[in-house]
């Protein structure tokens, strides 16, 4: 079933939304990011998208306290990323509730490493995030191309034995307009895995766009958290 996932962004202890990754640009800066999630539990939310920002840009999880205390305090599937680099970071997070975790940099700078974390932990619980700028996967917090397209590693994931993809078009993250559906379409078509879009929903329009281009689901930020629609309404749009 198609699943409309709400974004918990961590940066500070805040939860916070970026214009397209940049940390000095915050769009959205609120305060204590567990009740932010329970709120969207209670509000119909099934899964929480976490990431930890200071993470993927320091390389290594800064916002662990805060991932542990939300898998105390809720019931959703919860996925988490950003600082993800080693075996036992993996092993950290799905031993405090984490359901699936992300991995993006680790991945793209060892490909095998899918392969070892899939065999040890499952692939269920091993989401690839394919961050994407101009059709090239992008890594280190977003600040470094990697030089692969996200189509033809999407496939040599898959191969090694990941669960699902998460992937995010840097270009219209943050920026409130539109999603690309055409590079969603085009991921879709090359893999068999589930794949998660990220970036630029701005209406419910888009959505129903994205579940058109095959997605399995849509992570959501900055719209929701503008008041662009609710998350009712988000999660009735890929129904119309």
């Amino acid at each position: 079933m198609f699943e409309v996932i709400p974004a918990v962004d961590l940066k500070g202890g805040r939860c916070v939304q970026l214009v397209q990754g940049n940390p000095e640009n915050e769009l959205v800066s609120l305060p204590d990011p567990t009740m932010i999630a329970r709120d969207w539990e209670d509000q119909g939310a099934k899964t929480l998208h976490l990431i930890d920002l200071d993470g993927a840009i320091r390389g290594k999880r800064q916002n662990a306290g805060i991932v542990e205390k939300i898998c105390e305090e809720c019931d959703s599937e919860i996925q988490v990323g950003g600082g993800v680099r080693s075996m036992n970071d993996v092993e950290s997070l799905l031993g405090v509730g984490v359901d699936r975790v992300i991995v993006s940099t680790a991945a793209l700078q060892n490909p095998e490493f899918v392969r070892e974390l899939s065999d040890r932990f499952g692939g269920e619980h091993i989401m690839i995030a394919l961050d994407s700028a101009g059709g090239e996967v992008i890594i280190e917090g977003w600040t470094r191309g990697s030089g692969v397209r996200s189509v033809d590693i999407g496939r040599k994931f898959e191969e090694l034995g990941a669960g699902s993809i998460l992937f995010t078009d840097i270009d219209k993250e943050g920026l409130l307009g539109g999603i690309a559906a055409n590079a969603t379409a085009e991921l879709v078509r090359s893999v068999g895995i589930p794949v998660i879009a990220s970036g630029g929903i701005t209406t419910t329009s888009d959505i129903a766009a994205s579940r058109d281009a095959g997605a399995a689901g849509v992570v959501i930020g900055s719209a929701l958290y503008l008041g662009r629609f609710t998350l009712q309404e988000a999660m009735d749009a890929w129904l119309r």
